[in-house]
């Protein structure tokens, strides 16, 4: 319910900022957990996308699709993993100006080092919460943004 004499303009708005904080938050100690491997979380979604599809490397195009968030500057990140050597860019043979990327032995031992850690840094975000509580907000954030996901999304 929308609390009178509050400094939010609607229940939308109190909705959306308290989600933006969360956020935040919630981000912060990821960042922390990140910054120990020099990775960001935006190079760390990129390594999981493409373990996920390991050995097969995949278009840019189709792996800048696939991020949780949209990244401004894949070609910059992707230029970062590269030099670490934890991906891998080629040109495809059909289409020249395709450039598909595969992670490395060194992208998916730096995934393997860093599962511990991560799943230490999720129970310390959300494991105050109940696992009703978590497939709750799974499901009201899920609701949140249907309408606002492309048809095609891996997230509706």
């Amino acid at each position: 319910m929308f609390r009178a004499g509050r400094r939010f303009d609607s229940p939308q708005q109190e909705a959306y900022l308290a989600l933006w904080r969360t956020y935040d938050r919630l981000r912060a100690i990821e960042d922390e957990l990140f910054a120990g491997f020099d990775l960001t979380a935006q190079q760390y979604n990129l390594l999981r996308l493409l373990r996920a599809s390991h050995p097969t490397a995949v278009p840019t195009l189709s792996l800048v699709a696939r991020l949780v968030s949209k990244a401004p500057d894949v070609t910059r990140m992707l230029d970062r993993l590269e030099a670490r050597a934890l991906i891998t860019r080629t040109r495809g043979t059909e289409d020249r100006r395709a450039v598909l990327v595969g992670i490395t032995g060194a992208g998916l031992q730096m995934l393997e080092t860093i599962a511990g850690p991560l799943r230490q840094c999720h129970e310390r975000q959300l494991g105050h919460l109940s696992a009703a509580d978590v497939e709750a907000l799974i499901q009201l954030l899920r609701k949140a943004r249907a309408p606002h996901e492309l048809p095609d999304s891996p997230w509706k």
